[in-house]
């Protein structure tokens, strides 16, 4: 039976998801509480990871070795690398890598960890498609396609480094968790997929930009998520 761990970075990305499950339990474990119980009749741990990869990956790994989920799904909203994706859209992980580490020095790849054997993690097909069909027909008003995360541990917002995320790692929206849940993840052999909301455009319009479209872009992922666990 599917156990489905549901991960957003701040409380406005799993706040309405909390309100529509019915909730068993709650287990607080490195200062994040798992809210554990049902979502749309189906198994589901739903926590706040904070922002950032290192407590990504650390709820990651809770959500493995603890609650023993079968698959992982990370909603939240992300900036745009991709000229054809604008504010409001959603994003559906075809992939996910680290825009942050560099080890090219010893010939690796940017982006690349050492000693894994591959620079991007793959979502499961079939979550992505399964998600990219799902926000089709709850939001049909939303632009959704399958891309690239690319994450690291800052706020992209200015032109500069935005286009070298889109030349160095071809990325379609970048944010900040993304690559460590995947890469947590594939170290488990768990089935993920990412889904990003759009709330800014990554450049210097981004300040001013997330904070307005913050909540709605939450909301329509949030909408996603409720009517995908359905068929996971």
């Amino acid at each position: 039976m599917s156990k489905i761990g549901i991960i957003g970075a701040m409380e406005l990305e799993v706040e309405e998801l909390k309100a529509a499950m019915t909730v068993s339990k709650i287990e607080k474990k490195a200062n994040m509480e798992f809210y554990e119980g049902t979502l749309s009749d189906t198994s589901v741990v739903i926590v706040r990871s904070g922002v950032g990869k290192v407590n990504a990956a650390l709820c990651t790994q809770i959500l493995a070795d603890m609650f023993e989920v079968t698959h992982i799904i990370n909603t939240g909203v992300a900036g745009s690398l991709n000229p054809k994706l604008d504010i409001g859209d959603i994003l559906i992980s075809r992939d996910a890598l680290h825009h942050d580490v560099d080890v090219t020095i010893f010939g690796y790849k940017p982006g690349e960890v050492p000693q894994l054997g591959l620079r991007e993690f793959p979502a499961d097909e079939r979550l992505a498609q399964l998600a990219k069909e799902t926000c089709e027909k709850v939001n049909p008003d939303v632009h959704a396609v399958l891309g690239r995360v690319v994450s690291g541990d800052q706020f992209i917002s200015g032109n500069e480094i935005k286009e070298r995320l889109i030349r160095e790692y071809q990325g379609d929206c970048a944010e900040m968790e993304g690559a460590s849940i995947a890469h947590g993840a594939y170290l488990n052999n768990i089935p993920f997929v990412i889904i990003r909301a759009i709330s800014d455009k990554a450049d210097n319009s981004a300040e001013m930009d997330y904070p307005v479209f913050e909540a709605a872009a939450a909301k329509h992922s949030a909408a996603l998520v409720k009517e995908l666990v359905k068929h996971i």
